[in-house]
This record gives C-alpha cells, structure tokens and sequence, in this order.
C-alpha cells in the first residue's frame, strides 16, 4: 500500500472493506486480545540498522507468536526480500542474570524476549548477537557461530571498528577476543566487589541514557574505558516480595543529596597496555556523559556534566598521555538537556547541538567558534546522519511542530531552510548510514500503524522493509470498522504556552464518561500523531473519552516550556492539568461529574498531586507505582530538578506529594510492584501509612515479584483500574 493513498484505503476499511475489496468480519476488542499475540499493531520491527555496505536493512521483528519475543532478520535493500538470520529460540538458554536484567529495565525493553540488541561488523559480513547471556557471531548465509559458553553473562557486547575483536564486560571486567585467533584476554578488571570496568553505572544508564561503558578507537589500536567505584554509593536494604517469599537486595542506590559512584576514564591498547588515565579535571564529583573518537583516532572527546547539571564541557583529550583541555562549554540557570549530536567531522571541526538560544539546535564548531546551522523557536530532536562529501547534515526534528517528528536535511555551509524528507502528517523515528547516503525511516500515523521503508538522501522510499499494510490478514483488521481516530488541539496555560491535547471520543452522542490520562513529568513527549494504542480503542469501544495533555515540563518546546518545573515540581503542571479538566469539564461531550483521572510513575505522582490540591475535582483517581518522596529518587534526575537536599532541602519539602496526601477526599486505587527497583515500594507503603494515619480510605492492588514496568500483568492491570471505576462512577 502506498502512503498517498491511506487515506482512502482507510475510508474503505472503516466501511467494513479492505483496500484489496476483502469483506472483513467485524469483531469485538477484548482486553485479552488487546495484549495478546499477534500485537494488534502487526510487529513494529525494532533495532532496525543499515549494514556497513548499505545492502542490507536488519531488524529485530517479533513472533507472530509471540509478540515479545525478538529474531533477527535481514532485508536485501535492493531486492526487498527478507530472511530471517537468527532464530533466537534455537539459541536460547537459561534465565536472565541479574545484570542483564537490570541493563534491559534501564533500556525500557523489561519485556523483550529473545534478541534485545545486536551489533554488524565492520566488513557487513556478519553480526554480534548476544542472546541470553553467551554472545553469537551470524552470517549472512544463516550460519551462527557461538563465541562464548559461559555460566556467566557476558554484557556491554560490541565489534571494533575494523573488526579485529569482540569485547565485552563478564564479572565486573572488560573482555576482548580475538576473533582471528580466538584468544580472549581480560584487558582490565580488579577482585573487588564494588569496581568495575567497561559497563556504564546505574545513573549513566537511568538519568544520562549513556549505555556504553567502552569505546574502541577507529583503527582498533586503543579503548576509552569507564571504571566505576561503587564503594561511596549507600547501601539501601531492597525487598522484592514475591509469591514465594521476598528476597532481600542490599542495593547501592545513590539517593538524592547522597554519593554518586567515582568514575574515572581510561585510554588502553586492544590487549590492556600502556593504560592512562584521562584527566577529567580536579572534581571527582561529575557526570561522565557522554564519550567520542575523531574521525582519525587523534583525540577523544568527552564530556564532562557538573553535578548540578548547570555546566557541560566538552574536553579534548591526547589518548597516549590522557591530558585534556576545555574546547567548548555549555551553562544554563536551569539545567542541561543532553544529546547524542556530536559529530567529530574529518577536517577537525564539529558538529554540535545546543540548547543556548532556548532552543535545541545544530551548531558548527571550528577553531573556537560556534555557527548556527539551524534556528528559529523550534526544536532539533537529534543528528541523524552527515554526508561530508555534499556537505550535509541530516536530524530528525519539530520544525513542522510538536505533533510530528520527521527527518530534515540541511547544508553546513549554506544552510537555509531545512528540507523534510518524510511525509507530511506523522511521527518517524530514522537511522543512517554514517556516510548519510541512505535512510531506514519507521513512520505511523493515526490512521496508519508503523511502516518502516528505506529512503534515499531526497526522501524518496527506495524499498519497504515492513509495509505492514492494512489489508485482511492485518492484525487489527476484524476490529478496523471501530477505530476512532484521534482529534488534536491546544489548551493555553496561565502563561500564554499552547499545550497539546489528544482526544479520542466514542461513537454516539454523549455525555460520555473520561478517562484523563496523566505523565506530566520532565522530559516526556506523549501527544504526537502516532497510531492509538489498541488499549485507547479498547477504552473507546467500552464508552470513555480518552483525553491527554503535554502540560509544561514537557519535552521539545524548548527551555521555557520545561523549566517552570524548576525546583517546583507538582506545581505548574498540577495548574495546567487542573486547566485541562476545566476544559473537558465545559465540553457537550463530557459527563462532568465522571472524569477519572490516572497515571503511573510520574502520572502517579500528578494523580496523587492533583486529587489532594483540587478535592472533588475528579470523580476518582489511579495511581500507579508513584513517587511519593523524592528523597527516595536518584542523584541524577531529582538534583537535575530540584537541586540538592543535602543543600537546600525546601524543594523537596513542597514537592512531595505525601503532605498533600492528607487533602485526598475522592476514590483512589494504588497499585504497586512489590519489586520495583526503579520507583521503590516504600514510596506506595509511605503513602498508605499516611492515608491510614488520617482516616482516609483507599483501595490497594499490589503485584508480588513485579517490578516497574509490571511486565506481563497488563490484563489484571487493566481489569483492576476498570473495575475499580465501574465500582465507583458505575457503568
């Protein structure tokens, strides 16, 4: 199906025909089907990569099955035939460690099953897998050859560049193998319980989104390698209750206003010699954020972010002698958003992005001296690709507003107006080749799951790697005839900032019941044209109107938008979802006296915040796992927004939400994983001991074993809320 005709594609499903003329039989959306296999979605491929030579597209893609678990395939781009490479149940295992769990929960990928991450080799002939543990090299011809068989995990799994060795983390130490002799080598670790080399901290992991731990130099002569001393980081007594009993972790959790790991960066040869370490400045308390070779191997680049996250410098390191200087800083009142948009390019200069003019943008560095590529009050998401040769850069971005994300190009040299190369109307997420010569671009809109295609540097598609048309053998066919597209507006905030919403109403006249979606944190991006998820259609189909907000604080509007948030959490965006409600309240479609709002982690939070500052405003509400003190929250992301507690501890105190509890008057629902390592259950069991102090009822669902993500338990979930509302607002 091509994406120009959808529109009437869709017209003709909703009729109860598909595109191809097949009749289709209407069915009704359970929520057992909702979370069921096939997903309903067909299977959105993920990891989706271009070979080193351009000719093939691999992606992980789900079993129809299985809709959790993960194989690798291939798309020959010139063909468009597809092969599977890797059968991950074939090289399937044991369990999970407990490292390798914890990486996945920080990934947000708790639910993959099979083959979460891959890496190709420099010469396209092959592919790193590591699956359950023990790590795979794959040919092209379906060949999988194993490369460790161990009873531990080999973790932080990658190729070097030119393909000389395999290197990877096993008990706390960096590994290397040679793949030509199959020597493998510990190139640095120590017998200590609390140090480790090559793998990234929990903190780099859950509040930097830095996943690696060591970075090979272009040729494969050297490695930039993170150790990470836990020894200051306190120890926190976690229990994780479960069915069987409960387990206790003594868990080094750096808490807000405590510890942070020590981390300190080390350049070494592929065989652990001639080891210098990399002069990160005279303050050990910082952030290792972010770690890039140039294009020659000459000088590695990284960043270094102050502890209140206000000051990011971008050193120029020697690798032989580990000495480095300050090219670039970044300041900010507030705090530093980080990016994944340098780009060392082969003349010495870089490409940049910066958030100076309130804005996220790309800049050019050269000799000192920063040029804007791009400007104007919108936001860069992130670079994408570069082609020196045409002297292009390529990023995915917000100039056609916060409700679609497309693919732009842009000279370096001459920029004017970028040019977008992705259709009108959606959401696309891109990866590129390193020379910025071909596109892998996954796009979705409201009326049209994600379809990912390979593009050309015009945007023009070249070949589907996953049509997934909408025709009869789709997923989601029998239940098209009541899909409800979502409408999309603005609600303007106390300050005069449009906020986006997304409603989703039922068929027939109203008033209808609502269920008010809440997240309301930092750093989210929720209201975007992207295809509904089948649990909004299942809502729908069962009489709510579905609305929900970006308030302030959320992502890519730019720093003014987000920094109300500032040590004032629980505050601006209470206001605006407050505004929100008194909105839909006015609306013909709305049953005023039954609006139920809910939200989990953050959402959980605001839900508690907007029950106890506004009583009756809401006929009910549903917390999910929230955070309830923030003292219990990490370094990393709580000082990012409400400085440090061991400082000032006054933000805190006006931002918990367990003061605030004592006004709670409506219904609520709290639900819980009684092993959440993430938002831990003290927050829930401080929270109810509040509530109980003060005489105020509340109902209670927790999961035994069940971490943040409370992966697998969607349908007792869904089945818990929904029942819980029935019971309160009737049906």
């Amino acid at each position: 199906m091509r994406i120009g005709v959808l529109a009437l594609a869709m017209g003709m499903m909703m009729a109860g025909t598909m595109a191809n003329g097949a009749e289709v039989t209407p069915a009704e959306l359970t929520l057992e089907r909702v979370f069921a296999s096939p997903s309903l979605a067909s299977a959105r491929p993920r990891e989706a990569k271009l070979s080193p030579d351009g000719r093939w597209a691999t992606v992980l893609r789900a079993r129809d099955t299985d809709k959790d678990r993960y194989d690798l395939w291939a798309v020959d781009t010139a063909t468009g035939r597809s092969k599977m490479l890797v059968d991950s149940q074939k090289l399937a295992g044991g369990p999970l460690s407990e490292a390798e769990r914890m990486n996945r929960e920080r990934k947000r990928i708790a639910d993959v099953k099979g083959i979460a991450s891959y890496d190709w080799a420099p010469d396209a002939k092959s592919l790193l897998v590591p699956v359950d543990g023990d790590l795979w090299l794959a040919g092209l011809d379906g060949n999988v050859k194993r490369l460790t068989s161990t009873t531990a995990t080999e973790t932080d799994a990658r190729i070097s560049p030119r393909g000389g060795f395999v290197s990877f983390v096993r008990d706390r130490a960096l590994h290397v193998l040679d793949l030509a002799s199959g020597t493998e080598r510990r190139v640095a670790g120590e017998d200590a319980d609390t140090i480790s080399w090559g793998a990234a901290e929990f903190i780099a992991q859950e509040e930097l989104k830095r996943f690696d731990g060591h970075w090979w130099a272009p040729d494969d002569s050297r490695i930039a390698v993170a150790r990470v001393d836990d020894g200051p980081v306190g120890v926190v007594q976690r229990a994780a209750i479960g069915a069987d009993g409960t387990r206790l972790y003594a868990q080094r959790y750096p808490a807000a206003g405590t510890s942070n790991a020590v981390v300190s960066l080390w350049v070494m040869a592929a065989d652990g010699s001639g080891r210098v370490a990399v002069d990160l400045g005279g303050d050990a308390d910082i952030y290792l954020a972010r770690v890039d070779w140039a294009a020659d191997g000459k000088t590695l680049y990284v960043q270094r972010l102050s502890r209140d996250q206000k000051r990011l410098d971008l050193l120029a390191v020697d690798p032989a002698t580990g000495k480095a200087s300050v090219i670039l800083s970044e300041t900010a009142k507030t705090w530093l958003n980080l990016h994944d948009s340098l780009a060392p390019l082969k003349d010495g200069s870089l490409i940049w992005a910066s958030e100076r003019s309130g804005y996220r943008h790309l800049y050019h560095w050269r000799a000192g001296t920063l040029t804007p590529v791009t400007s104007g009050k919108w936001v860069v998401d992130e670079l994408r690709g570069v082609d020196e040769k045409a002297g292009k850069l390529f990023f995915t971005g917000f100039a056609d507003g916060t409700l679609e994300k497309h693919l732009y190009a842009v000279g370096i040299a001459r920029p004017g107006k970028p040019k977008r190369l992705t259709p009108a109307g959606g959401w696309h997420e891109v990866v590129m080749d390193k020379a910025g010569t071909r596109a892998l671009v996954n796009g979705q809109t409201p009326s049209q799951p994600a379809q990912t295609w390979l593009a050309d540097t015009s945007g023009k598609r070249l070949a589907w790697i996953a049509e997934n048309a909408l025709d009869a053998s789709h997923p989601y066919a029998p239940y098209l005839s009541s899909h409800v597209v979502p409408q999309f507006g603005t609600i303007i905030a106390d300050d005069g900032q449009a906020m986006d919403y997304k409603l989703l109403l039922p068929k027939g006249p109203g008033p209808h019941k609502v269920y008010f979606m809440v997240y309301g944190g930092p750093g989210a991006h929720n209201i975007r044209r992207t295809w509904p998820a089948p649990i909004e259609q299942y809502l729908v189909a069962n009489g709510w109107a579905v609305f929900m907000m970006d308030n302030r604080g959320s992502d890519n509007r730019g720093k003014a938008f987000e920094d109300v948030l500032y040590r004032h959490m629980g505050s601006a965006e209470v206001a605006d979802q407050l505004r929100a409600l008194a909105w839909v309240k006015a609306q013909g479609w709305a049953a005023p006296d039954k609006v139920a709002v809910a939200g989990w982690s953050y959402g959980g939070y605001m839900v508690l915040k907007l029950l106890g500052s506004a009583p009756g405003a809401f006929a009910a509400g549903i917390s999910g796992a929230p955070v309830t003190r923030w003292s219990l929250y990490d370094t990393a992301y709580t000082e990012r927004y409400l400085g440090n507690p061991a400082l000032d501890a006054a933000p805190y105190t006006r931002s918990d939400a367990l003061a605030g509890a004592l006004g709670i008057t409506d219904p609520l629902l709290l639900i819980h994983g009684m092993a959440d390592d993430n938002v831990v259950f003290e927050n829930s069991t401080a929270l109810m001991a509040t509530l109980q102090k003060a005489g105020r009822p509340f109902e209670m669902m927790v999961y035994p074993g069940a971490t943040h993500a409370a992966t697998g338990l969607d349908v007792h979930v869904w089945k818990t809320r929904l029942g819980f509302l029935d019971r309160v607002l009737g049906k």
